[in-house]
């Protein structure tokens, strides 16, 4: 059954859609919208801006080009395509909805947004922008500008983060949708969210083709809408990250398997602000030799609930000198091994760059130990 709204959207579809004819963007996953290419250009732009999302995007695909290539990447290639964009348990989804798409699907997007959203990572923005964007199936595709251009529309004071007003406004929309250009449609009052009743700026309002029945607009509060209940103080955590290294090589440990980057490759890192004498414990509990230390850069990387204040010191150790209780393992030759687990990992610079899956919340390190980053 479908769901009721407590809003009635005005008939705009027509000025809607001359202005978008008009004003849209010329962004590439419009060009050749095939389900996996929405999919991907909309896992990528969440809380991503566009113009940072196009370069990954296109590296994306051109190593990754079907639903049956993504399905089957390796973690750390996948992980590494994935490099700058954050939030890596999003990728993660989409390579386990490749899997099942795969596996249930015949490698091919259900066209059914109920079906949809059923798969890992796709919620119903997600589930409406594939099923109208790339199959023209009429159903809402509700995200953040859509939610905001709403609101100011219907001049509109609940909180816009409730799920019950979003809910709301998708059954608003979907009544609305003209059964010829849906996806259109949706793309259309993203469109105006986007760029002219946008976000921390004053709308404008003199380009807007729905100024005429706006009723924000037309009481003068499109400034003070839409409402937002207050976020929650983000946590800080103090951090110690430890550059060690033998002058070729460089130590690196895997984070564990869920919770925060997961799985991600990482610098070692000792929480709090770590004094040398503390370094100087914690490399005798890994079992190497203490060369040099000198105190490295500061950084701060801001995650949605959490930030590291971040403090470095570079390291100058031998690993041939591995002591033979130290939970790093070694090989035949004596050299570093990673452990049975894969957590530790002996890499050069440009392995880190070009291999190695590093979350960006270590990018302000990475100029620390030397060789380039790949274009």
């Amino acid at each position: 059954m479908a769901k009721t709204s407590s809003v009635v959207l005005p008939p705009f579809a027509d000025p809607l859609l001359a202005w978008y004819d008009r004003n849209k963007r010329d962004l590439p996953w419009r060009e050749n919208p095939t389900p996996y290419r929405v999919w991907v250009s909309e896992i990528m732009l969440q809380q991503t801006r566009v113009e940072a999302v196009k370069p990954y995007y296109f590296r994306f695909l051109a190593a990754l080009p079907t639903v049956h290539a993504l399905a089957a990447c390796p973690p750390d290639t996948l992980h590494k395509l994935w490099e700058g964009l954050g939030y890596y348990s999003r990728v993660r989804n989409l390579q386990r909805a490749a899997e099942l798409i795969c596996r249930d699907y015949g490698g091919e997007l259900p066209r059914d947004p109920e079906i949809l959203k059923k798969l890992p990572g796709i919620g119903s923005y997600t589930a409406g922008a594939i099923a109208s964007f790339a199959y023209g199936v009429p159903a809402p595709a509700v995200d953040g500008n859509v939610l905001r251009v709403l609101a100011r529309l219907l001049a509109d004071r609940r909180d816009v983060t409730d799920p019950r007003v979003k809910a709301d406004y998708e059954a608003a929309v979907a009544a609305a949708l003209p059964t010829d250009r849906p996806g259109d449609y949706n793309q259309a009052l993203i469109e105006v969210g986007a760029t002219v009743c946008g976000p921390n700026t004053s709308p404008a309002c003199a380009a807007c083709p729905l100024v005429g029945v706006c009723r924000a607009h037309a009481e003068g509060v499109e400034d003070e809408l839409p409402y937002r209940a207050k976020k929650k103080t983000r946590k800080i955590e103090k951090r110690t990250v430890l550059l060690v290294s033998d002058g070729t090589r460089y130590l690196i440990h895997r984070r564990p398997t869920s919770g925060l980057l997961a799985d991600l490759w990482e610098f070692p890192a000792i929480a709090g602000h770590a004094s040398t004498a503390e370094v100087a414990a914690y490399m005798k509990e890994l079992g190497l030799p203490l060369r040099f230390i000198t105190e490295g850069k500061r950084a701060k990387h801001i995650f949605t609930h959490l930030e590291w204040e971040m403090s470095s010191y570079r390291i100058d150790t031998d690993f041939s000198r591995l002591a033979t209780d130290s939970p790093l393992l070694r090989d035949e030759r004596g050299d570093l091994t990673p452990s049975p687990a894969g957590d530790w990992m002996l890499a050069t610079p440009s392995e880190i760059h070009e291999v190695y899956p590093l979350p960006s919340a270590f990018s302000a390190f990475l100029s620390e130990i030397g060789g380039e980053p790949p274009c």
